[in-house]
């Protein structure tokens, strides 16, 4: 009896007669010989069924397989004469597990977005999703590798949420048994908690934002990372930051170069984020917008496209600190040295992808805290708990939030964040 094997495992097996289990993906043939490409979800490898290698039943019934035709198939595993590392299945047999009850919408042809959103649930199963997935999940592997082996502790946040995080303007808003919750927008005011009890910790998870927002870079669910360091200042950050980012990279690169390839993505860019970063404050990219004829001044916020402009004036990332105090949230703590400026910090991705990293120094003075939820008209009694971290030995502490979504995005060179989450949430998209 054949050993079974998936697909990802088939150079070990060369010359040998294995079984594989998966789905037809695509065929094609002529008079004497069939090609039928089968899929098992580590891989796709071609299995050549040819009317003198089976009986005439078998290879009339190669000929009208459906597009995913769940299949058992028998064969040879040969190396791929022309790519060598790749291999093909001589078939002996196959049977039929089950056939698809109708046609497989998407077939190998063009479609619309919509469409293909509409059938999201399928729409993975094809070779450019496959590869995005995949390198989803080495991002996922490697900030989890990089925190756990750098002395963090991977601390849960909680999903339900009595307060605001990142401003009420953006809160899902949803009954608690009687109290009001809110889908949270971030786990960093835990992580603050959790850092005073452990020094260095991270916690990773779905964040929510009720942002009616159709952009590129936005959904209203999103995965994100947060990283929080007791008695960390700014410098540290960034350097933290700099150095989680690079790792990231070197990761992708290394491990995922054939899904990178699929998606034909430039990877000359990313070899170039190596440490150091460029640093700029955020006058100086105020000066640099200015210099290239956008009409900015000291207060305004950077938009997405003002963000591109100054990430291209670069060949890696750039670190941008001190923006504005006015405009950042109620906990970032001021520049000592001039109070018009948060210590705050953001890490613009290259090529268009803007801001993958927000963070910076946390306010540490409770009466300072005090005064910014009032002037934020948030609600005192709900930062209660909050308040208590600078109540019982308070600390200067610094973190950052990385989203999974957007970083995704730029390492496989996509140019919609739909694409890089399995089941996407946007303003006006709620299925599948």
């Amino acid at each position: 009896m054949a050993e079974y094997v998936r697909i990802e495992d088939l150079g070990k097996h060369v010359d040998q007669e294995v079984e594989l289990r998966g789905w037809l993906y695509n065929s094609r043939g002529s008079k004497k010989i069939q090609f039928l490409e089968i899929r098992d979800g580590s891989g796709i490898v071609q299995a050549i069924v040819g009317s003198r290698d089976v009986d005439e039943a078998t290879f009339e019934a190669a000929k009208h397989l459906s597009q995913e035709t769940a299949l058992s198939i028998v064969g040879t595993v040969k190396e791929h004469p022309k790519r060598p590392g790749e291999y093909e299945l001589g078939a002996k047999s196959f049977a039929v597990l089950a056939e698809p009850t109708e046609e497989y919408p998407i077939t190998p042809k063009e479609h619309g977005v919509d469409f293909l959103m509409d059938h999201r649930h399928l729409w993975l199963r094809s070779k450019r999703q496959h590869a995005i997935l995949r390198v989803r999940a080495e991002v996922v592997a490697a900030i989890r590798a990089y925190f756990d082996g750098n002395g963090f502790i991977n601390v849960d946040a909680p999903i339900f949420t009595p307060n605001a995080c990142e401003g009420t303007s953006t809160l899902f808003e949803t009954d608690y048994h009687g109290d009001t919750a809110y889908l949270s927008q971030s786990g960093q005011l835990y992580m603050e908690a959790a850092a005073a009890a452990l020094g260095k910790v991270y916690c990773m998870g779905p964040t929510f934002r009720a942002e009616k927002s159709k952009t590129r870079r936005h959904l209203a669910e999103f995965w994100m990372v947060e990283p929080e360091v007791a008695f960390m200042d700014l410098e540290g950050d960034m350097n933290l930051a700099e150095d989680f980012l690079v790792s990231i990279v070197a990761r992708v690169l290394k491990n995922r170069a054939k899904e990178l390839e699929l998606l034909e993505r430039d990877t000359s860019k990313l070899e170039m984020v190596k440490p150091p970063f460029p640093r700029i404050r955020y006058e100086e990219g105020i000066q640099l917008l200015q210099g290239k004829g956008i009409d900015k001044k000291i207060g305004d916020d950077f938009g997405g496209e003002d963000e591109t402009i100054i990430a291209e004036s670069f060949d890696r990332p750039v670190i941008v600190t001190h923006y504005p105090s006015a405009i950042k949230a109620f906990y970032m703590k001021r520049d000592p040295e001039d109070e018009r400026w948060a210590l705050g910090m953001d890490v613009l991705a290259p090529e268009g992808y803007g801001e993958i990293i927000g963070g910076g120094v946390r306010e540490e003075s409770l009466e300072v805290l005090d005064g910014r939820i009032r002037e934020h008209g948030l609600p005192m009694e709900a930062f209660d708990w909050y308040r208590d971290l600078r109540k019982y030995g308070t600390f200067p502490h610094a973190g950052f939030g990385l989203g999974v979504e957007r970083t995704v995005a730029w390492i496989c060179g996509l140019k919609h964040v739909r694409e890089t989450i399995p089941f996407p949430r946007m303003l006006n998209r709620l299925h599948p």
